[in-house]
């Protein structure tokens, strides 16, 4: 996996979602910078998937979402990866994990034939998070832990801009959520990655957010945990 950049900020300006007559979201304003993990809080009901949805295109919204080069001062296409807070697997589903992952990177039909340049290129990315033992396993068998560190390996190939993760520890034991904070500080020093996440549990908040942003419709406060928290 190659660094996603050098300089570079995501802009979240003046997001607005309506549903009907109700105010989903008012003239939200984020600045997310590389190497920067982002972590959104707020209660249930505050607009904090809907947020993500904006940001990937997946509901109308006014405002825009911008990526630029700080080097170049350039806008440029930005490239998303994406991990939801929970995909719907049957239990023993015959899915395994290269299929899965090669169907997300690859034109031709997985089922057609294993490409063996393209298995080994997916268990060389899969090993840099510690999960090349699960390539051959069903989807439908992997544990919380397992599937999130498999789903974070297929959202970052290619290497994007901004990574963001709604809620990605639910359904996760805490040493399985320790372990996912420490990936995740990892891509962010290492690859110089922007990441936003959503999340309700404050002790790791505080621990491992960079910025913190308390959202009810609106950005209501942003700054340190401390800052936010107080």
């Amino acid at each position: 996996m190659e660094k996603a950049c050098g300089l570079h900020c995501t802009k979240i300006n003046h997001i607005g979602v309506k549903f009907g007559k109700d105010v989903i979201l008012k003239d939200v304003n984020i600045h997310v910078h590389c190497g920067q993990l982002t972590i959104i809080i707020g209660r249930n009901g505050a607009g904090k998937s809907t947020l993500l949805k904006a940001i990937l295109g997946e509901v109308a919204h006014t405002g825009s979402i911008s990526f630029v080069d700080q080097k170049d001062n350039l806008a440029k296409k930005i490239k998303i990866g994406y991990v939801p807070q929970s995909i719907n697997i049957e239990k023993h589903m015959p899915t395994t994990v290269y299929d899965m992952f090669a169907s997300s990177i690859c034109h031709v039909p997985v089922w057609l034939k294993k490409d063996k340049k393209i298995y080994e290129e997916i268990k060389e990315h899969l090993r840099k998070f510690g999960v090349e033992g699960l390539i051959d396993k069903s989807i439908g068998d992997l544990s919380g832990g397992e599937l999130q560190r498999v789903l974070i390996s297929i959202a970052t190939k290619p290497t994007p801009n901004l990574l963001i993760l709604d809620e990605p520890v639910s359904g996760i034991d805490r040493n399985g959520t320790k372990d996912f904070y420490e990936m995740i500080s990892k891509l962010k020093t290492e690859y110089d990655m922007s990441i936003i996440l959503v999340s309700h549990d404050l002790e790791l908040v505080k621990k491992y957010a960079d910025k913190v942003i308390l959202l009810d419709r609106e950005v209501i406060k942003e700054g340190t945990a401390e800052e936010v928290f107080r």
